[in-house]
């Protein structure tokens, strides 16, 4: 078995893990790039193998960092199954035909108003090619074992991160490589934590918060704070957020504060149809988190729900204080770069973000303090304040990852620490290292190690 490292190195995004087995190749995950320049151009370069030689791809989430690059894989040439778990299958029912739809639009929009270096710019792929994608999804139970690839087993279990994601244990023989996926947190709102790690020869583990802890942080404490203080200054509060995860625990998050009366009775806007429809889920898979039937929908009661193009240029006019959840998480596009450019140059308003931003993002500049971000082609002035509660993340923080390293049965061969920014990446390779003594290895993109050796 060969392990080559396609994404996910020195970055958090673009997780692909390459297997070859027998003459057989299988993809773990087949995320976009995401964040600096010279990331986002990966995107377009040529797959390092013909994608009609991959035999399978195996998901750990729905994610666009972890999934959204499989509709240009296909445009590509890849024929095989994408195999994942139910939740997973239906999420990335709705994340795709978005993220091709929104690529369409944002080089439809550079066209129009002249700021592409291309003529004319072109998406990536389009909904039409995210919709054909979906063909190829295959649902799997957790737990069970599966065959994506002659002589390769595979099984899945809950990660905490998101709804549906899974830590992979892969087999072949008497050898195993477990991939932990994005794993959660054990205190998370609405996510339970993750399941203890299976006993494996070789690990892969994210360290997106490799370098840091969340600490014993009030986050719903810090949230009403800023949401009162912006009311108080009759601002507006711009929340940029992923439509399936955290948007869903930031309704929750500002449900409850209603309900302990710890902030006032404003208006709360979820201008994302996509989140709308990806709240929905949460009610349909109620064993997947921590949340009720009644729960669920008494969060979904203080929500107005935007659907038209229409309904969300209005929200640029509000002059109320206000809360307006849309996408992107870490505002690298979406509907959210409407609303930053209409409310960050104004200081009665804030812009929060409940994340992680990665490196060249938007939102990695205004939470390190840019005076002015970039948007379609303008330089907008960030006068707002801008906030960010990390301990509202879905990700582990360092403790919590060295917690489940720690849970392994055994000591692994060697561990790999990928999905991680460099200092982050190297920081939890060195406490996993000084902890228990393990092999620990941060790999270089397109690194190729031999699992059989």
């Amino acid at each position: 078995m060969k392990l080559t490292f396609l994404g996910g190195t020195g970055t958090v995004t673009g997780s692909k893990y390459l297997l070859e087995h027998q003459g057989q190749r299988l993809l773990v995950d087949c995320g976009l790039f995401q964040g600096l320049k010279q990331l986002r151009l990966r995107n377009w370069d040529s797959f390092p193998v013909p994608p009609s030689s991959v035999s399978a791809v195996v998901l750990t989430h729905a994610h666009l960092d972890h999934s959204g690059f499989i509709p240009r894989l296909r445009q590509a040439g890849f024929r095989g199954p994408v195999y994942c778990s139910e939740p997973t299958r239906e999420l990335c029912g709705l994340l795709l035909p978005d993220s091709g739809r929104l690529l369409e639009e944002e080089a439809d929009y550079a066209n129009r108003h002249g700021f592409s270096k291309h003529q004319p710019a072109l998406p990536l792929y389009t909904e039409d090619d995210a919709r054909a994608a979906l063909s190829a999804f295959r649902s799997v139970p957790f737990h069970e074992e599966f065959t994506p690839i002659p002589g390769v087993y595979v099984s899945l279990r809950r990660a905490g991160h998101l709804l549906g994601a899974a830590s992979l244990q892969v087999r072949w023989g008497r050898k195993t490589l477990l991939f932990s996926g994005d794993l959660g947190r054990a205190t998370d709102l609405v996510m339970p934590p993750p399941a203890p790690p299976l006993a494996c020869d070789w690990l892969v583990v994210e360290s997106t918060y490799g370098d840091r802890t969340h600490g014993g942080v009030d986050a719903l404490g810090l949230l009403a704070e800023l949401v009162n203080r912006t009311a108080a200054r009759g601002g507006v509060v711009v929340i940029p957020a992923f439509a399936v995860g955290r948007a869903q625990t930031l309704i929750y998050a500002l449900h409850l504060l209603r309900e302990q009366h710890r902030i006032p009775e404003l208006p709360v806007f979820l201008n994302s149809p996509m989140a709308a429809d990806a709240t929905r889920l949460y009610l349909e898979h109620r064993r997947e988190h921590r949340l009720s039937a009644e729960e669920c929908e008494a969060m979904c009661r203080g929500v107005k729900i935007v659907n038209t193009v229409e309904e969300s240029k209005r929200l640029n006019d509000l002059r109320v204080p206000s809360v307006i959840i849309s996408a992107s998480g870490m505002a690298s596009g979406g509907r959210v770069l409407h609303h930053l450019k209409a409310f960050a140059p104004d200081p009665r308003n804030s812009i929060l973000f409940a994340g992680f931003q990665a490196a060249g993002t938007r939102g990695a500049a205004m939470v390190a303090g840019a005076s002015t971000v970039k948007i379609h082609g303008q330089h907008i002035p960030v006068r707002a304040e801008v906030a960010c509660i990390d301990s509202l993340s879905a990700h582990a923080d360092q403790g919590e990852l060295l917690d489940w390293v720690g849970a392994l049965p055994s000591p692994p061969q060697r561990v790999f620490v990928t999905h991680g920014e460099p200092v982050a990446a190297d920081t939890l390779r060195q406490a996993i290292e000084e902890r228990h003594r393990w092999p620990c290895t941060v790999p270089e993109f397109r690194e190729t190690v031999d699992l059989d050796l």
